[in-house]
């Protein structure tokens, strides 16, 4: 595979760091203390074309492939994850799940919005008692004819408050397990959409994480994505591409990593001398380089077999273990460079170990990863639903 950019994937970079520098870096230290959700920086990145980069142009987005997406996401999630999150649900789970698996009616209706950022939208998967094991759904949609009768508790939803769109994954049939979960678009304006209090988190904490409560909510039949009984599958299809976007977030939280202790390093001396030059301190930047070039590598390497219309199951996995490990792995020593500095939070580097964090458990652990790509190498059932 080819992983050199093209010129427009250079474009798709460049105006990704000049929004960063612009847009996103005032203020990022305060919303990411006080948990103030970056509203002006969202509808910015509605109007540049950044919510919506893969979806067709027909529906509003910007017709990109799959590997321009990852440059963008690991340029912004440099200097903010949380806006980066947001970005990355909206693309990978909501757009490209309505794009691949919608009618065309439930395109022209909520795609056509979520592309160009007039909407927000969010995944509803997880729940108090599933989370790695998503096949143990409690909500349930019960059939009434004309509409699914919605109620259940979700939580850890990202852009849980601020969302005009959720995709809610809800059992049917019990008796069928996951093969009676059916996937359903809701509007968060209808009556029986509880929205519960900002979750106060370790990192991303400017995005609005949230518990979602649905209390007897009427959802049209039309509004069910693909057949009766598809949403496990549904939501399964989609996390592998989201996997990709994540581990883009990680690959990012890494390079910003490297690109702020780089920088410190070469300003701050001791003994009479840049501490780069100092062995412990550039044997750390050469493991940190080596380690991010290397997560490049897969991340990019997924995404190209995505646009290829490959199995990318695997990979994906592959690429968002090793990008969060390495995400992690780079901010730790990214402020163990900066010592005392780096424990503060005006050099940056403290807020990015927080943030890099999640990257190892939402969207599928690092743990659950591991399973996935240990399944691989002994040929087992890649689809069994316990792995997800």
């Amino acid at each position: 595979m080819n992983y050199s950019l093209t010129e427009e994937q250079l474009v798709v970079q460049e105006a990704a760091r000049e929004f960063t520098q612009k847009e996103l870096l005032p203020g990022v230290i305060e919303r990411d203390r006080d948990m103030i959700y970056p509203k002006e920086q969202v509808r910015t990145m509605g109007e540049l074309g950044f919510l919506g980069m893969m979806v067709n142009p027909k529906y509003g987005g910007g017709g990109m492939d799959t590997l321009s997406y990852v440059v963008a996401m690991e340029e912004i999630s440099k200097v903010d994850s949380s806006v980066s999150v947001i970005m990355s649900v909206n693309n990978s789970l909501v757009c490209w799940g309505l794009e691949e698996y919608g009618t065309e009616e439930q395109k022209e209706k909520y795609l056509t919005k979520l592309a160009t950022g007039e909407y927000i939208g969010a995944f509803c998967l997880s729940e108090p008692g599933a989370g790695s094991d998503a096949t143990s759904q409690k909500t349930t949609a019960i059939d009434k004819g004309d509409h699914y009768l919605l109620n259940g508790t979700k939580n850890w939803i990202t852009n849980g408050g601020t969302s005009q769109v959720h995709l809610v994954m809800a059992q049917s049939d019990q008796e069928k397990g996951h093969r009676g979960v059916n996937a359903l678009i809701v509007d968060t304006s209808w009556e029986g959409v509880t929205i519960g209090a900002k979750e106060d988190k370790l990192g991303i904490r400017a995005s609005d994480t949230h518990t979602i409560m649905y209390n007897d909510v009427k959802v049209p039949k039309e509004n069910r994505l693909g057949k009766e009984g598809f949403g496990f599958k549904f939501a399964m299809k989609t996390l592998s591409g989201g996997r990709i976007g994540i581990a883009a977030q990680a690959l990012g939280i890494a390079a910003g990593s490297l690109e702020l202790a780089t920088k410190y390093a070469q300003e701050r001396e001791t003994f009479g001398k840049p501490i780069y030059k100092h062995q412990a301190v550039g044997f750390k930047l050469a493991d940190m380089e080596t380690q991010i070039e290397a997560a490049r590598m897969l991340v990019y390497r997924a995404a190209q077999m995505k646009d290829k219309g490959l199995d990318y199951t695997v990979a994906s996995s592959m690429a968002k273990f090793y990008a969060a490990e390495t995400a992690m792995k780079a901010a730790v020593e990214a402020v163990q460079i900066h010592g005392g500095y780096g424990y503060v939070k005006e050099y940056h580097v403290e807020r990015l170990m927080r943030d890099a964090k999640i990257t190892q458990i939402y969207e599928g652990t690092s743990e659950i990863q591991q399973m996935v790509i240990s399944r691989n190498i002994l040929k087992d059932n890649l689809y069994e639903p316990i792995l997800f």
